[in-house]
């Protein structure tokens, strides 16, 4: 508990034992009044003067105002019947508090678990000066520069091992406990805790795009995104709230009014209790409280297993997912290529391959780092000239004089070479050099060791269409997909392809179903914004991907999408649950409290109980480990 939470339980306490002591005190008339008044005032004076303030600023309708109005009008009741029964009032207020304190716990909770992630904001980074470490601002750290971390610091910065090994903690960025091992050359994110050795890491980002900054913007601004459901409970409690007060007001009004009429007795005490017993039961604090919270409590039991999700509405839609549509390279396959096998090569296999890495040394892609490590050689740029890539064929470059063409079967047709078919599964990068052919480079890619499970997983949960999209042969793209179990391939696809087979997809579905894109590169960008949900791989991923993603897999691991869709059904569930139970309980017992039949203190049940219920209800959705 916090200080404020620890102040409001001594005042419930301090009350409750003095309602308690006062039953056993005799007293009368405005004795009475005034000893009773302290425990109310005790209890309930943040409420009075909130209301009276939200008053003043023009926010008549709200929660304060209806427990002010009910209690105050219990109190101003008993003075003039001079019954000397205050209990009522306090009692209301006193259980009141204590729901509003349990919420704040319940809050408190949920946002713990998703602000744990703050914890990896970096305080400092290290800069070696003199043979001397000096502490300086992230944000002053310059791309290119060499930082040193020590053993139980923060990783500050994404960056590149340049010396030393060690293993990291990557929990509060994955979810995962086992620690990563990294050493010299292995890529570093942000946000991991150094557990043994000393490492000096060359700067890939500054600080305002590294690993963390984006995780916790993504944290900071999750809950400005609203679901529908969120909106509906803003829009209900804003007509709902006004129209109760309306309808307390008529009650307390008009049958007496009628009575009058008719020549009986008004019976104003009797009405005006029930309108009081009305507003206690109406307010709407078990909707207003546990929708938020219930959307809160699930975005903070994904975020603490690695998933991250930008707010409940994308958490909402999530949760109506039926068809999943995935990219291959660096999605369901490791992303790391190797060259596997030189065929049909006029000229040394070294030869060729060397050829290959430099007309691909301007290029990102995993191939051309795939090329680069067999080469196995520092690359000589000033060697390479009039590099043309072309989109989704191939490369064409002239590295030392010699017009250097590599890439698929398509490269090869529009330079009108023939070319010699590859039968093995894998990526083929054929290599032409002045136009006539030398052969070809066999390349393959690793699945994940997750993936086929991954596929399993999301039938299990009832997703009705597993689709994969690649660049890739046909050949390699069936070999994958009859492995792992996907039930449509497509293949030989340019980045606008995806776009448009996604595009498809989407045409082809009911209205009710929604499709996810998975996707971790910058090509994927696009698709994953034109999906109705875009997930992207956060840990290997690219920056405009986890952009233009709608959810983030911080371990790369595609298991966490069945457990995120998982904890987004549990989540929708959960707040289902609650809207039916908090409202048709509220109606029930405005029925009864109309008709007289229920009291003050079914009235509390009404408004307190129900809320607790639908707050433990709501704590629910943070329980997901088990998903």
């Amino acid at each position: 508990m916090n200080k404020k939470q620890k102040i409001m339980l001594m005042r419930i306490i301090l009350a409750a034992l003095m309602m308690a002591g006062l039953a056993f005190v005799p007293s009368s008339g405005m004795l009475r009044f005034a000893l009773y008044l302290i425990p109310y005032l005790i209890v309930g004076y943040d409420i009075l003067l909130k209301a009276l303030r939200n008053i003043v600023h023009g926010q008549v309708f709200d929660e304060c105002f209806l427990m002010a109005t009910a209690t105050v009008g219990a109190i101003a009741l008993a003075l003039y019947e001079k019954s000397g029964d205050y209990t009522e009032a306090i009692a209301v207020m006193l259980f009141y508090q204590i729901g509003e304190l349990f919420q704040s716990y319940a809050v408190g909770k949920s946002r713990r678990n998703i602000t744990q992630l703050m914890d990896i904001r970096p305080d400092y980074a290290n800069i070696e000066k003199n043979g001397r470490l000096e502490r300086i601002d992230p944000d002053d750290v310059g791309i290119g520069s060499v930082i040193v971390v020590q053993p139980g610091e923060k990783v500050p910065i994404d960056g590149i091992v340049i010396e030393g090994s060690s293993s990291l903690n990557t929990s509060a960025l994955t979810g995962e406990s086992m620690p990563r091992t990294v050493m010299v050359g292995d890529e570093i994110i942000s946000g991991s805790i150094n557990l043994s050795g000393l490492l000096r890491i060359r700067t890939e980002k500054e600080f305002g795009e590294s690993t963390v900054s984006k995780i916790l913007d993504l944290v900071e601004n999750a809950s400005s995104r609203k679901s529908k459901s969120e909106d509906f409970i803003s829009k209900f409690a804003r007509f709902y709230t006004p129209a109760v007060c309306i309808g307390a007001l008529l009650l307390a009004l008009l049958p007496p009014l009628m009575n009058i009429l008719l020549g009986t007795t008004p019976g104003w005490e009797r009405w005006i209790y029930r309108a009081l017993t009305f507003l206690v039961i109406s307010c709407p604090c078990a909707l207003v409280i546990s929708i938020p919270l219930s959307f809160f409590a699930g975005i903070g039991g994904a975020s603490n297993q690695g998933i991250l999700i930008k707010g409940s509405n994308y958490l909402e839609t999530l949760s109506k997912t039926k068809i999943v549509v995935f990219d291959k390279t660096g999605t369901l396959t490791q992303g790391v290529f190797e060259v596997c096998g030189v065929h049909h090569s006029k000229i040394e296999e070294e030869k060729i391959i060397e050829y290959a890495a430099l007309a691909e040394s301007a290029s990102s892609h995993p191939i051309s780092k795939s090329l680069q490590k067999a080469y196995g050689k520092p690359i000589d740029r000033t060697r390479v000239a009039n590099v043309r890539e072309i989109s989704g064929n191939g490369i064409v470059a002239t590295v030392d004089g010699r017009t250097i063409a590599c890439g698929n079967d398509k490269l090869m047709k529009s330079l009108g070479i023939e070319f010699i078919p590859c039968h093995s599964i894998g990526t083929i990068v054929h290599v032409a050099i002045d136009g006539e052919y030398y052969g070809h480079i066999v390349i393959s890619d690793v699945v994940k060791p997750h993936s086929e499970e991954a596929i399993r997983k999301l039938k299990q949960a009832g997703i009705r269409k597993t689709v994969m999209l690649t660049g890739d042969s046909e050949k390699v793209a069936a070999s994958v997909a009859g492995s792992l179990g996907i039930d449509a391939v497509y293949s030989e696809l340019l980045p606008g392809d995806k776009v448009g087979k996604v595009e498809e997809l989407l045409e082809g579905k009911n209205d009710s179903e929604k499709l996810a894109f998975v996707g971790d590169g910058i090509n994927d960008a696009p698709v994953l914004r034109r999906a109705d949900i875009g997930i992207a791989m956060g840990a290997m991923g690219s920056d405009a991907a986890i952009e233009a993603a709608d959810i983030v897999l911080m371990d790369d691991d595609p298991l966490k999408i069945a457990k995120a869709i998982k904890i987004s059904r549990k989540c929708l569930s959960i707040v289902y649950q609650n809207i039916v139970f908090a409202i048709g309980i509220k109606v029930l017992c405005l029925i009864l409290g109309a008709l007289g039949i229920a009291n003050m203190w079914l009235a509390i049940f009404a408004d307190v109980g129900v809320m607790v219920i639908a707050v433990l209800n709501a704590i629910r959705a943070l329980f997901v480990k088990k998903l």
